[in-house]
């Protein structure tokens, strides 16, 4: 016995405790006992009275049973207990272990003499069900009902029971069943050895799917249908099947219909503006709409249309494209491009800024935006020239709506005839709303912090001018500690916890970038509305962390 005992792991300091636990067990299992006798199902199924006098006799006989004639209690061989504390060991020795992987592996906070209630407890709790300090478990209010069908179903079948899963309806059952009173029906001659759960009210699956359950002894076999993929484990002598249920079709019937597209390749025109490839452009556009897709999404390049002198625009090869989605009956979704193209992860064509931007740049650098060791990304323009006539006596909002509205007259037909559904607004790297803080050309690798991008001549007279008027002209500069493109944010001085930005000058410089980034969208998308009057149109803003993208 002793043996036994440290075979298990536990030791005879705990014996008094579990002495306690045992007996506890034992007067569990009288009451048990005693509870059991008071429901009888007879052979046909039908439920045996359950009267106060009935239930009084059968307690009767059962006491009877257990009490000898002379009255005492009949007490429990002494072999017979050493047997319950050798259980009782056992079942601790197996409790301890699926409590240390727990922690180890699963992060659960279990108290150090955790008990398997701690355990089945933190189970439910990580499945979103709401267990109460008293017991009471119940599913919460962020658990959607379980669709119909989906009910898990557990099949226990004897050794000498031959059965096969089908998803036609149980034989029925009449009976009460324990927690919600619900009524289930069974046929005891057809289902002798089957028991059949009813469904809970609150049995809602923790997982997306719910799987049907098979315990098969040794003499039985379930005939599975391949189909299901079902999965077969051993569990000491049984076996458990785990048959997910066949998926349900989706209904959008009543639902709004969502239109899709299709973004076509960046390099479907090329720096000349012509199509590069017709022909196989045209095969891709009768492939899309074979599967009724709606239409399409093409970019329009500002460094294609107007590449070589201002205000000099070339459509050819939009007006071919165009003519060929016309004549497939698609609608297109167009996207004013004031962005490079090129040098992002995913980029496989390189279409820069017009040339004639170019040339400027060479004498004014200022107009890219600019980081604190002085590196220009030629991305896009600065939000600092916005207003600044420093692009052949126009500013970039001119530009810009110069541009929008060139092809708003080049093709107005197709806004006439609704081919246009809508016009997405470029505004920033990768035509979002963003500064290029993370650029892959000068060294960002994630999840690096990125650097201020507002180092540019324009941009500083912008911060020094809002400075001067919150009457901190001292506050007119960029933070000197908030670390290179790959730093950490604790590893620096402005982001760590308690860092400059919480103070007030770190809130002050954090208001002025952000608002620039803001007042830059307004006045585009105003531009927009005045250029594209009628017409839906669409920007894109960043996501929280940075994406690879065109």
């Amino acid at each position: 016995m002793a043996a036994e005992m440290q075979k298990f792991g536990t030791s005879e300091e705990d014996d008094e405790e579990m002495g306690m636990d045992v007996k506890e067990e034992d007067d569990d299992d009288d009451e048990d006992k005693n509870i059991a006798s008071t429901v009888m199902v007879d052979i046909d199924g039908g439920l045996a009275s359950s009267s106060s006098n009935s239930q009084f006799n059968h307690h009767q006989q059962f006491q009877d049973q257990l009490t000898p004639q002379g009255g005492s209690r009949r007490c429990r061989p002494f072999e017979e207990k050493e047997r319950t504390k050798l259980r009782e060991r056992q079942r601790r020795a197996i409790t301890a272990k699926i409590l240390a992987g727990l922690r180890r592996h699963g992060n659960y906070n279990l108290r150090v003499r955790a008990d398997i209630n701690d355990v089945i407890a933190a189970l439910a709790r990580e499945a979103g069900w709401v267990v109460l300090p008293d017991g009471t478990t119940f599913p919460s209010r962020s658990q959607g009902t379980k669709a119909a069908g989906g009910t898990s179903t557990t099949v226990l079948a004897s050794p000498s029971t031959h059965m096969q899963v089908q998803s036609t309806p149980c034989p029925t059952l009449r009976g009460i069943s324990s927690g919600n009173q619900s009524t289930i029906e069974y046929n005891a001659s057809q289902m002798k050895g089957v028991f059949v759960p009813s469904s809970s009210p609150f049995d809602i699956s923790a997982t997306a799917h719910s799987i049907t359950s098979v315990i098969v002894g040794d003499g039985g076999d379930a005939q599975i249908d391949p189909r299901t993929r079902g999965s077969i484990d051993t569990v000491g002598n049984m076996q458990v099947v785990d048959i997910p249920p066949k998926l349900q079709e989706r209904d959008f019937a009543g639902t709004s219909y969502i239109p899709v597209y299709v973004k076509l390749p960046l390099g479907v025109i090329n720096m000349k503006c012509e199509l590069a490839d017709p022909d196989g452009l045209l095969n891709q556009l009768r492939i899309l709409k074979s599967i009724n897709v709606d239409g399409i999404v093409v970019d329009c390049w500002w460094g294609i249309v107007e590449a070589h002198a201002p205000q000099e625009y070339n459509w050819h090869g939009y007006k071919r494209l165009f003519q060929i989605v016309r004549e497939l009956k698609l609608k297109m979704q167009v996207v004013m491009s004031f962005h490079e193209c090129g040098g992002n992860v995913g980029d496989d064509v390189c279409i820069p800024l017009p040339h004639w931007v170019a040339e400027i740049a060479r004498s004014n650098p200022d107009i890219y935006f600019t980081d604190r060791s002085g590196r220009r990304n030629p991305e896009c323009l600065s939000w600092g020239v916005d207003k600044e006539r420093v692009l052949r006596g126009r500013t970039a909002l001119e530009v810009y709506f110069d541009y929008m509205r060139s092809f708003r007259i080049e093709f107005d037909e197709y806004f006439g005839d609704g081919m246009i559904s809508t016009i997405e607004i470029g505004l920033g790297p990768c035509g979002e709303l963003r500064y290029p803080s993370n650029p892959v050309k000068h060294g960002w690798r994630y999840p690096g912090v990125g650097e201020f991008q507002c180092y540019d001549q324009y941009l500083f007279k912008s911060l020094r001018k809002a400075a001067e008027t919150r009457g901190h002209s001292f506050w007119a500069q960029a933070p000197d500690n908030a670390g290179s493109y790959n730093s950490r944010p604790h590893e620096t001085g402005f982001f760590c916890d308690g860092g400059v930005y919480d103070g007030y000058y770190g809130r002050f410089f954090l208001t002025w970038y952000s608002q620039v980034l803001v007042d830059h969208g307004d006045r585009v998308l105003y531009m927009a509305e005045l250029a594209f009057e009628g017409t839906c149109i669409a920007a894109k803003v960043s996501q929280l962390l940075p994406k690879p993208c065109r």
